[in-house]
């Protein structure tokens, strides 16, 4: 009985240092970054990231860096999660509305997609990485969000089968290849992503950009300066213009 006593106390203890992580990372990172969108601070404070990082990684979990995740098998892509900041910003900019469709793209562990879960009415996460896409099945289960569908495919292609949507989320950069996602959006709807600078030396410069889809034609503006690596699946061809 008193070692069950003490592990619920550790339990408590770890879940209200979750809490207060949470808390600072929201005070101290995304309200400084502009960030004023009152249900998505509501959401950052309400999903504990760590949940959504292996073992490794959780220390990091409030940390204001980008964190790279490793593919469990040889030849898989690296996938970096955006710095929390970062991630607040480009929701913020993307507009969820509360009755809307999203699309998730490179959803990985599936952090994003449990912010978005709580700020649209429906989410569709992507992921192309086998390995990456069993644990955000397995996390996105675990937080009781099983209504958020998973789709394994890739990236470029979106999900054709459940579309339209009204948002289309990337998390990271992207140089090209977004015709399919385009031909996804509803009439009125969003892609937001990072772009980077052509002929940046330093490959860390960068825009985050919010598309909009009008009368069949795409248009875009400038949300913030960001920079992020460039997911394979939208790189450039050497010979190949995109903007």
């Amino acid at each position: 009985m008193q070692d069950s006593r003490l592990e619920d106390a550790g339990i408590a203890d770890r879940l209200s240092q979750s809490a207060l992580h949470r808390r600072t990372m929201v005070d101290c990172q995304i309200r400084t970054f502009e960030v004023t969108d009152q249900p998505l601070l509501a959401r950052m404070l309400a999903v504990p990231r760590e949940h959504f990082l292996p073992g490794e990684l959780a220390q990091l979990a409030y940390s204001d860096i980008a964190l790279q995740l490793k593919p469990a098998g040889p030849g898989g892509e690296r996938r970096t999660l955006l710095p929390p900041l970062v991630l607040a910003r480009l929701i913020q900019g993307a507009g969820v509305g509360s009755t809307g469709t999203v699309l998730d793209v490179g959803a990985a562990t599936g952090y994003s997609s449990a912010l978005l879960a709580g700020l649209a009415g429906r989410v569709v996460a992507l992921e192309s990485e086998r390995s990456l896409y069993n644990a955000l099945r397995s996390n996105l289960d675990a937080f009781g969000l099983a209504k958020v569908q998973t789709n394994l495919a890739p990236l470029a292609e979106g999900a054709p089968n459940e579309a339209p949507f009204d948002l289309i989320f990337i998390n990271g950069a992207v140089e090209a290849n977004l015709e399919a996602l385009f031909a996804q959006l509803t009439d009125g709807g969003r892609l937001v992503a990072i772009k980077p600078l052509p002929g940046d030396p330093t490959g860390r410069a960068g825009k985050a950009l919010r598309y909009e889809k009008i009368d069949g034609a795409t248009g875009y503006r400038v949300l913030f300066d960001a920079s992020a690596p460039v997911l394979e699946a939208f790189r450039q061809d050497a010979q190949f213009t995109f903007f």
